[in-house]
């Protein structure tokens, strides 16, 4: 991608791109592995540090190309050991990016999109509205921000990004084009080196991006389901009324189907208190996925003001668990993580500039709430 400028920003080229790149500048292909190594695995943003480049080679990309990682406009760190970037991307608009050690793993979640369009009811993201699609320099670039931060450390087996997650900001799906190539940087040895089985793209239900990027890709896939039936689903995430679960899970299982080597899906669930945490659900949830080779990741939601919704009692949590369980599941329930710094599951809200105007809305209702609660859509069970 060219700025203003008419420059090419290296930091979003995969590897075939940066040796299309330097084959129409009349240089051999191997110089592209040669700057993607200075780029991805040594942090490197000038052309004058790449020692093994000659120099009239690199006063040539000085004229035409550039590396460019997105502003960072500021870095958090949790009592935990999180860490939460918030990061300035060409729209105007502001991103976040966590980072989470645990147990020897230190995942990365990223962003794909500034703000959401799906507008999930239980989302802090979704209510900030959409601005824009995150190119690959500016998704990537939080790889590479992050990867800086920790030192040059090339040898993976001290790496301190060890998993990436695309479960930041945005509906990774629908930037498709840019979220693809971004992952292809995650796992190229030219680039950060990181399995196929260590990089997570999560998804809301996009049905017809599931199946392409089954065609192209073998990442490992999450779904964020948090809802068992279709009449709740729809409630919580809208885009259910358009893929529902009978066109959605069918969809999931032939992705994982082409994976073969027994992997499976991931199963996303936000636990909302007298919402989807009751005994009912847990017995839907059996029923649904007794045919999709899963875990089952729980995550206890995490309050933001005005929401309507609460966190159910770790007796709910346990119970709902315990009942996933002994119907054979693997289920994990997912440790809190960064809520200090607003940088836990679902609260992540960045500064972005809504074209939807959904954000005014949601203002408006926040406004309105202030002296009367928030009424909560009844669980299929209350009704």
């Amino acid at each position: 991608m060219t700025n203003a400028t008419g420059k090419i920003n290296l930091l979003g080229l995969t590897q075939p791109k940066m040796e299309a790149f330097f084959e129409s500048l009349g240089e051999k292909r191997f110089r592209a592995g040669q700057v993607m190594k200075w780029i991805h695995h040594f942090g490197v943003d000038r052309f004058e540090d790449m020692t093994n480049v000659g120099k009239v080679l690199r006063e040539k990309l000085d004229a035409c190309a550039e590396i460019r990682p997105p502003e960072v406009v500021s870095e958090d760190i949790s009592k935990d050991g999180t860490r939460k970037w918030v990061i300035r991307v060409a729209s105007g608009s502001c991103v976040e990016t966590v980072y989470i050690p645990q147990n020897g793993r230190g995942t990365l979640c990223v962003s794909s999109q500034a703000g959401c369009a799906l507008d999930c009811s239980f989302c802090s993201t979704g209510k900030q509205g959409f601005n824009s699609d995150l190119t690959v320099a500016e998704i990537i670039g939080q790889v590479w921000v992050a990867n800086k931060s920790f030192g040059t450390i090339p040898a993976k087996s001290d790496r301190a990004i060890t998993n990436v997650v695309m479960m930041g900001m945005g509906e990774p799906l629908l930037n498709f084009d840019n979220v693809v190539d971004s992952m292809l940087l995650m796992m190229d040895d030219l680039g950060y080196g990181i399995s196929k089985r260590k990089v997570t793209l999560s998804t809301s239900g996009v049905v017809p991006m599931i199946e392409k990027l089954g065609e192209i890709t073998d990442v490992a896939l999450a779904l964020s389901l948090h809802a068992p039936n279709n009449e709740l689903r729809n409630q919580l995430v809208p885009i259910n009324k358009k893929y529902p679960l009978e066109v959605l899970l069918p969809a999931c299982n032939r992705y994982i189907a082409r994976l073969g080597d027994k992997r499976v899906l991931t199963i996303e669930y936000t636990m909302l208190k007298d919402v989807n945490d009751q005994p009912e659900q847990a017995n839907e949830m059996i029923e649904l996925l007794r045919n999709t080779p899963c875990k089952i990741n729980l995550i206890p939601f995490n309050p933001f003001p005005h929401s309507g919704y609460e966190r159910p009692s770790n007796n709910s949590i346990r119970r709902f668990q315990d009942m996933l369980h002994k119907a054979g599941y693997q289920v994990t329930v997912r440790t809190t993580r960064g809520e200090d710094i607003d940088a836990a599951c679902g609260q992540l809200v960045g500064q972005v500039m809504d074209r939807t105007r959904r954000s005014e809305r949601y203002i408006a209702l926040r406004e309105l709430s202030a002296d009367e609660p928030v009424t909560v859509q009844p669980s299929v069970s209350e009704r």
